[in-house]
């Protein structure tokens, strides 16, 4: 093989072990052996472990960052959905990988992981802002985009720790949990409103978005029977999606 192809060679077999295993737990031994190589000449390409992982670092966020582009067609809510399940299709791809890249693996410190991590949520953040056709956000506007995209990405941290919740549900939760976002910022702000308001008018009734109002008005409707203590009605929620 050539030097870069080769470096890429030993880049896709740590990312595929570091997948499956925290890099803490992955040694250099293990990289060569999969790559079918000795020992010695990984060090030829790669300095040590951190580079290596750092390179692997790089290859997912490029990977992770690519899962929020989308389309601008069609209803927001179905496309933050899609965006959804492609983000946890790489979770659920790369777990621990996906853990190391959020929490630094063998990098904590490291000015270049650190970097890397901050572009995904950077490109995660510029994504969301032109599906909202929007170049200078508002300060509120910022606030609930960046606190999603974090809220996403401890969701899926916490998701991995036993996959306890349905993937479908946290999935559809995280979409229903941007309009929250989004709503209460609008009932503050008029310059919010005046974003999302177009927003939800070209959303269908059987959307994500009008799926939350659903379940809301359906929660609401439980409230008088909870005040006086009465038998609450059937839960007239409908089921989450749990594909």
């Amino acid at each position: 093989m050539g030097v870069e192809e080769r470096r890429q060679q030993l880049i896709g077999v740590a990312l595929e072990l570091f997948s499956h295993r925290s890099p803490d737990h992955v040694s250099i031994d293990e990289i060569a052996a999969a790559a079918g190589i000795s020992r010695p000449l990984v060090y030829h390409y790669f300095p040590g472990k951190q580079s290596l992982y750092e390179a692997a670092l790089r290859r997912a966020a490029d990977e992770l960052a690519e899962r929020f582009v989308e389309p601008r067609e069609g209803p927001l809510g179905a496309r933050l959905l899609r965006v959804m399940t492609r983000f946890f299709d790489f979770v659920d791809e790369h777990g621990p990988g996906f853990f190391a890249l959020m929490r630094g693996g063998p990098a904590v410190g490291s000015s270049t992981a650190n970097a890397m991590i901050d572009e995904v949520r950077q490109a995660a953040y510029e994504q969301i802002l032109s599906h909202l056709s929007i170049q200078s956000p508002p300060p509120r506007l910022e606030l609930v985009v960046r606190s999603w995209v974090s809220l996403a990405e401890s969701t899926a941290l916490l998701w991995l720790d036993g996959r306890r919740i349905p993937r479908g549900e946290l999935e559809l939760q995280l979409v229903h949990d941007f309009a929250a976002l989004a709503a209460v910022s609008a009932a503050y702000d008029d310059e919010m409103a005046r974003i999302l308001l177009p927003v939800l008018a070209d959303e269908p009734p059987g959307g994500p978005f009008g799926d939350l109002v659903t379940r809301l008005t359906g929660l609401a409707a439980t409230l008088p029977a909870a005040r006086t203590g009465a038998a609450a009605p059937a839960s007239p929620l409908p089921a989450a999606r749990t594909a």
